[in-house]
């Protein structure tokens, strides 16, 4: 299937152009990032992290136009981790600052300006699982699968695998992961909500633009309230968290676009939800 996605406008930021580890075009309100190293699965070199970081950081400088992204991989993989074969250059310290790069840049991603999905296909394995858990939604092909070969390469995740991983799959299952080298087919990995979409191979850039598509539609107010909001009030007490949707709820409905499509709703412009 031939997908209608093409080169950015040469207006575009000149800090998004040259990025040679990626490949990103858009499709109408969707961008679209690849990383590009599939001579090495995609695996996560200092210099890939840095220019994908980048994207997330110059993205609001066309949010107006773009209002969600797809994350994908190029070739048979979409990301194996880790470059291991930078690991012994690194002293404690210098090790230190490079996990808290890896924060950085896919706290950017999770808390940016547009909803993100990943297309996971072939190995997303240690980073590349990290890299997938700060998007908003997976969609994941029947060839994916899914490990955490830290524990048996003697280090431990530094990309926020311990926090977003765990809270996907549970501390438990992740430990399994780490300390058995356990892993996860893609029917498995659904199973246990690494994935919210199980597709057949070849399918997931197709459904992942058609989900980009609905998301795009929606306020924009209300996307950034949903990805910003949600995870902040899981990390809240009860009380806090109740407190916080309330304030949350009140913006996003007095917001112009929230007001015209409850207007449109209760004049039957709109449709009802149903059961597609």
């Amino acid at each position: 299937m031939t997908l209608p996605f093409e080169p950015l406008a040469d207006d575009a930021p000149a800090a998004l152009r040259g990025l040679d580890l990626l490949r990103i075009e858009r499709a109408g309100p969707v961008l679209h990032v690849r990383l590009n190293r599939p001579a090495k699965r995609n695996s996560v070199s200092d210099e890939l992290l840095a220019q994908l970081h980048t994207v997330w950081l110059h993205i609001a400088a066309i949010q107006p136009e773009i209002k969600a992204a797809l994350i994908s991989g190029e070739g048979a993989h979409f990301c194996a981790g880790l470059d291991l074969s930078e690991v012994s250059e690194r002293n404690v310290t210098q090790a230190v600052h490079h996990s808290r790069s890896w924060h950085a840049c896919f706290d950017a991603i999770q808390y940016g300006p547009v909803p993100v999905i990943a297309v996971l296909h072939g190995a997303v394995v240690g980073g590349g699982l990290e890299l997938a858990s700060s998007a908003h939604i997976r969609v994941a092909e029947a060839s994916s699968f899914y490990g955490l070969p830290e524990g048996t390469r003697g280090i431990f995740v530094g990309g926020g695998g311990s926090v977003r991983i765990s809270r996907l799959i549970g501390v438990a299952r992740m430990t399994d992961m780490m300390l058995t080298g356990r892993v996860f087919d893609a029917a498995e990995g659904q199973q246990h909500a690494i994935s919210n979409y199980l597709v057949g191979d070849g399918e997931g850039l197709a459904k992942g633009l058609e989900l980009a598509n609905k998301i795009a539609g929606n306020a924009p107010l209300s996307n950034y309230a949903i990805t910003q909001a949600l995870p902040r009030i899981a990390d809240l007490s009860a009380s806090d968290g109740l407190f916080m949707e309330a304030l949350i709820a009140s913006i996003a409905q007095g917001d112009d676009a929230a007001k015209e499509r409850v207007r449109a709703f209760l004049e039957k412009r709109s449709h009802k939800v149903a059961k597609s």
